[in-house]
């Protein structure tokens, strides 16, 4: 769905009819997202296929299931990790809302959390990334979370600190990320990316 910018009313009619649709989709169980061109086109879509398009309107069900997911957690996985967390953070200067994001994402607290790849831990490190982080046992919340912020890290200043990017590495791999020169076309890494960004924004906001 395209739209431009303009005094006329008419247009105005159309915008705010635009909008109208755009919020029967989000009630559906969609988000919404949006980019202005350099036309001054405004363009909104449920399914972005381009970095441009950033978060317009979320889907207020979806946000508040997944709030209760991580009041949830929270009670569930108490806060042994959060001094963890704190030291890896100021460490590394990596957000604790991004760490968290992570970990929920990635294990869901679980630091005995094996993956079928063979990823392990809290932050579902990959055994050759971990002996590259140099982390002795993946088991080990300590551990695990310093390399995985440590990688994360490395990712944010690979990528100028795009957040998104280094996400979708930390998923796919630098390599995939490298070569679309972008988040992959990969439904999975394209969900994570949504996910843990969605996480981010939930305990920003708690």
């Amino acid at each position: 769905m395209c739209l431009k910018k303009t005094r006329n009313n008419k247009i105005r009619i159309l915008i705010m009819a635009g909008l109208v649709v755009l919020t029967q989709n989000l009630q559906a169980g969609a988000d919404i997202y949006r980019y202005e061109d350099s036309e001054g086109i405004i363009h909104f879509t449920d399914a972005p296929t381009d970095k441009r398009f950033k978060i317009f309107m979320r889907d207020l069900k979806k946000d508040r299931q997944l709030r209760t997911k991580l009041q949830f957690s929270a009670a569930a996985n108490p806060a042994e990790y959060e001094s963890i967390i704190k030291t890896c953070s100021d460490k590394y200067g990596v957000s604790p809302s991004l760490i968290k994001a992570v970990i929920q994402a990635e294990s869901g607290y679980n630091p005995r959390a094996v993956s079928r790849a063979g990823a392990s831990g809290l932050m579902q490190l990959m055994p050759g990334t971990a002996r590259s982080l140099k982390v002795s046992n993946s088991f080990d919340p300590k551990d695990n979370v310093e390399g995985g912020v440590k990688y994360l890290r490395f990712l944010l200043d690979t990528f100028r600190g795009d957040v998104s990017l280094a996400l979708a590495a930390y998923n796919a791999g630098l390599n995939k990320v490298a070569k679309f020169g972008g988040i992959p076309p990969y439904t999975e890494t394209q969900n994570y990316v949504n996910r843990v960004l969605s996480y981010m924004q939930s305990y920003q906001a708690n």
